[in-house]
């Protein structure tokens, strides 16, 4: 009796053992960088090792695999027949045949085992641990790195062993897990959450931003055949009646074979000293462009603007040739949406004389 009683105690710890490995297995899968990283960076030590869990992701698993088989087969071995035995007695009491007691007895444990096995051994531990995986994994990375380094020699062959199958079969082991999403998985996150309202998204701000990757520079530009250039030595004055007629506040300059020469802004125009108003704009005041390819990303233009500090920038074909310019304000309506300008005339001309 004392022996299947400890058959008993053994089942209980058994089960618990299998489900901390269940746990860290869904832990250590499901829990974000994003969130360990700040903490680790702060110095907890739980943090910097369980980042450290995720980076050695399938040594992990491995350990949790070899726990829970071990646990599973050793539940199967000693707990039911122990809880066989307790059962068998009772029902020969009933009357109950010898042969239909033990047979009975065999069915009840094993259902009672494999529903202890499966609720309290695997469902609990791992809903628990999906549920709140950056905490599980900080709670329990220790013990599993513990194991990890105390099974090296077993968790580097067996793992060595899956690898090689899975590279048999073209697939390539990740020893990281990757807890990021993809552009893809992201907007269709968003177009699902607007549609059920659990976003907001009336001004388009977050849909613009996640398709911000789907445009190249030749998609936004404005073509050369619709700029409106001012020639090189614009006047101030002539440039001021150029606003006033389009209501724009930069031009392109261009020079008498139509080459770009830079651009200018209102505010360098006013700055002028009026005694020079109808003489050209001094070459100082120009603005230089920056050149982007007609394939390049969006993002990748606004980054070169950005760090050259200009506002226009060439569209360049693959031969060589200008094709097009890009203005700052048209890469930013395709993030945030259309930019209205109370100013601005609906139909610019092209203006080529300084005679404005």
């Amino acid at each position: 009796m004392s022996d299947d009683v400890m058959g008993l105690v053994w089942l209980v710890v058994l089960l618990i053992a299998n489900a901390f490995f269940v746990g860290g297995e869904f832990a250590v899968m499901g829990a974000r960088r994003s969130q360990i990283e700040p903490k680790a960076e702060a110095g907890s030590g739980p943090a910097k090792t369980a980042l450290f869990a995720m980076e050695h992701v399938s040594q992990m698993l491995a350990v949790c695999q070899l726990g829970i088989t071990v646990c599973s087969l050793l539940i199967l071995n000693v707990s039911e027949p122990a809880l066989h035995h307790l059962l068998v007695t009772p029902l020969e009491s009933l009357g109950i045949p010898t042969a239909v007691a033990d047979v009975s007895a065999f069915v009840i444990a094993l259902l009672v085992v494999t529903f202890l096995h499966v609720t309290f051994g695997e469902m609990v531990p791992k809903n628990a641990a999906v549920s709140m995986a950056d905490k599980a994994v900080m709670l329990l990375a220790t013990p599993l790195v513990w194991l990890n380094k105390l099974l090296h020699p077993v968790i580097v062959a067996l793992n060595w062993t899956a690898n090689v199958v899975l590279r048999a079969f073209k697939v390539e082991p990740q020893d990281e897990v990757n807890s990021s999403y993809t552009l893809e998985e992201v907007q269709s996150i968003v177009a699902e959450s607007t549609r059920t309202g659990l976003v907001d998204d009336g001004s388009g701000l977050i849909s613009g931003a996640l398709e911000f990757s789907d445009y190249a520079a030749d998609a936004v530009m404005v073509p050369i055949d619709d700029v409106v250039a001012l020639p090189a030595d614009v006047a101030p004055k002539a440039f001021e009646k150029a606003v006033g007629r389009t209501g724009f506040s930069r031009f392109v300059l261009e020079d008498a074979d139509g080459s770009y020469t830079g651009y200018l802004h209102l505010k360098d125009v006013m700055t002028v000293p009026s005694e020079r108003y109808r003489e050209p704009v001094p070459v100082t005041k120009v603005r230089s462009m920056a050149n982007v390819a007609v394939s390049d990303e969006i993002e990748d233009a606004l980054s070169l603007m950005q760090r050259t500090g200009s506002h226009v920038a060439r569209v360049i074909s693959a031969e060589g040739t200008t094709v097009g310019v890009l203005f700052l304000e048209d890469v930013l309506e395709v993030l945030v949406g259309e930019i209205h300008d109370a100013t601005q005339s609906s139909n610019p001309v092209k203006l080529k004389a300084p005679g404005l």
